[in-house]
């Protein structure tokens, strides 16, 4: 039988440790879960995980990428559905602070993330959302869509206003009654920020 390529390999062991890390970070949470359990689960060694990840944190910032990734492939899906760009837009925002809801997104990367990785605004994944968000506003703009505000400035503050507002619902007494609230104040602000009609701004 022949081998399997080197990268193949790598890509495979790579893997089973976030596929492992994954399932003890969502079940047990960051702080219970061990890398023995990463390793068991995996049938690999501490030193796979080691040289791949350099520690557990590096493994959760693994684990959080790849949940990130599908995160935005979810998102996507959201906003190809409606029936205007701008339309998809909200959609998008508002499907993203919903997420908040669901407990594997809820305790990694909600809860656990900032508290080991740190402020989630200076996340890499953070940089490229904003990117985005700042060329649709721009695009918004120029077609006379929403006001003629600065875009990145506005990208900012609403990526700023749903990050927070996931946040507070991850860690609220009562997430269900909190992502209503948080959902219906974002509505309210981004339709302020919409051209009225008869308007010329």
């Amino acid at each position: 039988m022949a081998h399997k390529p080197r990268s193949e390999m790598i890509a495979e062991t790579r893997a089973k440790l976030v596929s492992a890390a994954r399932a003890a970070f969502g079940s047990k949470g960051y702080a219970e879960a061990s890398m023995d359990d990463f390793t068991a689960a995996a049938g690999l060694t501490r030193g796979a995980l080691y040289h791949h990840f350099g520690d557990k944190k590096g493994l959760l910032q693994a684990v959080i990428g790849e949940i990130d990734a599908e995160m935005n492939d979810r998102l996507k899906i959201v906003s190809a559905k409606a029936a205007t760009p701008w339309q998809g837009f909200v959609d998008e925002c508002i499907a993203y602070i919903e997420m908040a809801l669901e407990p594997e997104i809820q305790r990694i990367v909600l809860r656990d993330g900032p508290a080991v990785l740190g402020d989630p605004t200076a996340w890499p994944t953070q940089n490229a959302c904003i990117r985005s968000m700042t060329g649709s506003l721009r695009n918004f703009a120029q077609e006379g869509t929403i006001v003629a505000a600065d875009p990145e400035a506005m990208a900012q503050l609403i990526n700023g206003a749903t990050l927070n507002a996931a946040l507070w619902i991850a860690n609220a007494p009562d997430p269900e009654t909190t992502s209503k609230k948080a959902v219906e104040a974002t509505r309210f602000l981004l339709e302020g920020l919409l051209v009225k009609k008869g308007s010329r701004e």
